[in-house]
This record gives C-alpha cells, sequence and structure tokens, in this order.
C-alpha cells in the first residue's frame, strides 16, 4: 500500500501505541528500551507524571492563544531560562531550525543595528548539523542535507570542528559570529573540548563577533549540566534550545544576552505557534523536574556509570566496536571498520534497544535522563548480545 505521506524517512517497521518511563510498547505490547528518546527530545521520558499532570491541567483551562495578548506562562519560563542562564531574553518558537534561524537573524540585526551591515556571515563547523530549513541546511554545510536545494543560502563559511587555526584564518571583514555546538551530536557525537571553547570566546571578543551555540541537541541537562557549555566555564552571546526543553511537546527557545535580543523589536520577528500556553506549561513542568535538587546529580552519576560499563563493553568486543565518545548521556558507540552502525543499530532493535545513528560509523545513545543502573544493566546486556551474535554471523 502506497503511503500518502512525502517519503523523507528511512521508517522502521515499528509502531509504537504507548511508553512508559524509559520503555516504549508496539502494537503487540513488545517492551524496547528507548536509549533513542525521540532523538534527545523525551528528556524525562514517556509520561512523566509531572508533565502529563501540567498537559492535563492546561488542556483543561487553554490551548493557544495569539502573541497579541499577554501569556503569563511565557514570562514565568522566560524568566527561569534567563536565571539559570547567561541570557536576560528568550524568544520562544517551535523546532530547534527555528531557534536556530531565530538566532541567526539576531546576529544579522545586531550587526546592522552597529552601523555593520556588511557584516553578516557566519563561521560554522564540518559535520555540524543545525536543523532542516534553507538558513540551517547552509549553516550545517553537509553536501547530504544540500543536494538537491540549491543555491544554497549565502553567508556561511565553514572550518574543521575543534581546529582554532582554521577558525581564526577565517575570519574576514564580513564576518558577524562564530556558530557551533558544544556537542556535536548528528555529526558523530563529538564533544568539543573546553579549552576550544574558551577559545572561541576569546576570538570572538578579540575581533568583535557573536558567538552562538546550538544546544538543540546536547542543552537541557543531555550532558549532567542544565547546558553542555557550562562545562568550560563560558558564555554564548546567543544559544538554541529545543527537543528536551519540551520534554516531547514541540517548543524551542532562541536566548540571548540583553545587548543582542535588544535588538528584536517589535514586528521583526514572530512566531503563531511559539510560546502558546500548552507549550509554556509543558516547558515550566520540565524545568520543575531538572531543576530539583539531585536531579542534575543523578544525570552525572548514572552517565558514569553506562560510560563505564560501554567501554568495558568495547573492550570485550573488539570485532564490533572500536570505542565510546560524548559526554554525559549524548554518548556514540563508534563500529570498527566493515562494521555497519546501520546493522548495529538495526540488531539492537531487534534485541530490544532503540538507538539513533551519527555520523562516523557511530550509533548513539540518547536514554531518557531518568534512567538508573537498572536500565545501564539491561542495554548492555542487549549490546552485548547483539555484538556477539554480529560476530558469530559477521
Amino acid at each position: 500500500m502506497t503511503s500518502a505521506l512525502m517519503q523523507t524517512y528511512a521508517r522502521s517497521d515499528l509502531a509504537f501505541e504507548r511508553g512508559e518511563g524509559a520503555y516504549l510498547f508496539d502494537g503487540h505490547d513488545r517492551k524496547f528500551l528507548d536509549f533513542a528518546s525521540g532523538i534527545a527530545v523525551n528528556a524525562l521520558g514517556h509520561c512523566h507524571p509531572h508533565m502529563v499532570e501540567a498537559v492535563a491541567k492546561q488542556a483543561g483551562k487553554l490551548w493557544h492563544c495569539s502573541n497579541l495578548y499577554q501569556i503569563p506562562e511565557g514570562e514565568r519560563l522566560a524568566e527561569r531560562l534567563c536565571a539559570a542562564t547567561f541570557a536576560e531574553s528568550v524568544f520562544f518558537s517551535n523546532s530547534g531550525s527555528e531557534a536556530v534561524e531565530c538566532g541567526l537573524k539576531l546576529v544579522r540585526k545586531y550587526f546592522d543595528g552597529a552601523g555593520a551591515p556588511e557584516r553578516y556571515r557566519v563561521i560554522a563547523c564540518e559535520g555540524a548539523f543545525h536543523g532542516r530549513t534553507l538558513a540551517a541546511i547552509a549553516a550545517g554545510g553537509q553536501e547530504k542535507h544540500l543536494n538537491g536545494f540549491d543555491p544554497a543560502v549565502e553567508g556561511f563559511d565553514h572550518v574543521s570542528f575543534g581546529n582554532l587555526n582554521e577558525m581564526r584564518a577565517a575570519i574576514g571583514p564580513e564576518t558577524a559570529a562564530i556558530l557551533v555546538e558544544p556537542v556535536q551530536g548528528e555529526g558523530g557525537v563529538n564533544p568539543a573540548p573546553p579549552q576550544y571553547l574558551q577559545e572561541l570566546r576569546q576570538t570572538a571578543d578579540e575581533f568583535g563577533l557573536l558567538l552562538f551555540f546550538d544546544e538543540v541537541q546536547c542543552g537541557m541537562g543531555r550532558t549532567g549540566k542544565l547546558f553542555a557549555h557550562e562545562w568550560s566555564g563560558v558564555t554564548p552571546d546567543v544559544m538554541a534550545s529545543a527537543k528536551g526543553l519540551g520534554g516531547g511537546f514541540p517548543m524551542a527557545a532562541c536566548l540571548a544576552t540583553k545587548k543582542v535580543g535588544a535588538v528584536m523589536t517589535t514586528g521583526s520577528h514572530g512566531s503563531t505557534y511559539g510560546g502558546n500556553p500548552m507549550a509554556m506549561a509543558v516547558g515550566n513542568a520540565v524545568l520543575d523536574v531538572m531543576e530539583a535538587d539531585g536531579f542534575l546529580d543523578g544525570v552525572n552519576a548514572v552517565s558514569k556509570i553506562l560510560r563505564g560499563r560501554l567501554e568495558e563493553t568495547v573492550q570485550a568486543r573488539p570485532g564490533v566496536l572500536a570505542g565510546v565518545r560524548g559526554l554525559g548521556l549524548l554518548l556514540g558507540l563508534e563500529c570498527q571498520e566493515g562494521v555497519a552502525n546501520a546493522d548495529l543499530k538495526a540488531r539492537l532493535q531487534d534485541n530490544g534497544l532503540l538507538t539513533v545513528g551519527a555520523a562516523g560509523n557511530v550509533v548513539r545513545l540518547l536514554p531518557p535522563l531518568i534512567i538508573d543502573e537498572s536500565h545501564v544493566d539491561e542495554a548492555i546486556a542487549i549490546i552485548e548480545k547483539s555484538c556477539a551474535e554480529m560476530e558469530e554471523s559477521p
């Protein structure tokens, strides 16, 4: 039967009917340990009681109203995000791509307002992923995403991830900003060394550039801090957040310092759905959980256990696995040359563990932040079993 859906996804045959905590269940009630989390979206797992309560309560009051009116829960969420971060202003939207787009507009508007409209170019990194809109794929610079969508949106230069010399050499009179993911997710689970982010901050200050972090995937507790850049001790001027921010509900935010955010005046940007009452209720519920005493400590503790167990598994299964990379609960298993990550991902799924592919022949592990050591034990057992099966029948 031909689907009426555009065929933009290489979908598995699986269809899920319900979720509970770290698990998903298909129509036959088969249970899967979800270490994909909707690609780092279901940060609090499935049907978290506090989120369910918040959604049910808001659904009975008001789902949506225009941003032509005051939305008190949005004001509260913005204030909480600013209190927890470097930011002093927030714009809410629906997706990571939109948050990135808002940030790119901020960059151009900032320099236009400063009397330097010729400064519009953004230096980004090879292997990056910033979303699927025309500007976002141009920022990412990956041919597989740009193919068929020429001409690419102009204004982006690309350098090697982690190479400060290349970054500095790419700066010219039209350069306005540096855009980087503190941890590249889709690009292969590559954490930026703290020193690199510190040097980017110094470079941006030296040349009068804006520093723009894309924390759509690596933010919201994923690395054990609310945002990944906190590990480096530096702050950006602009940051995109999404995915875990809504815990499964479509929402995103572009955060900025006061001087940058102030350039967005009435009519300069907007969103029909962004920041609506339902989204804001969900976002506040997510923050309630993540800001609770001990929550991020728990993420750090379980991530260390998982990382250690994965490293042991790599040592035990050298025929399949080559290494572990990542930060916190954004981890990648690098497959050996000759072992396709897609094959390992499929084998893991057959055995009840859901994962996500990434560049560099890597299988991403993105479990909900609420997992405990029992989930680690279960995941490692499935990985061990899957690797053993692949070694026996290569």
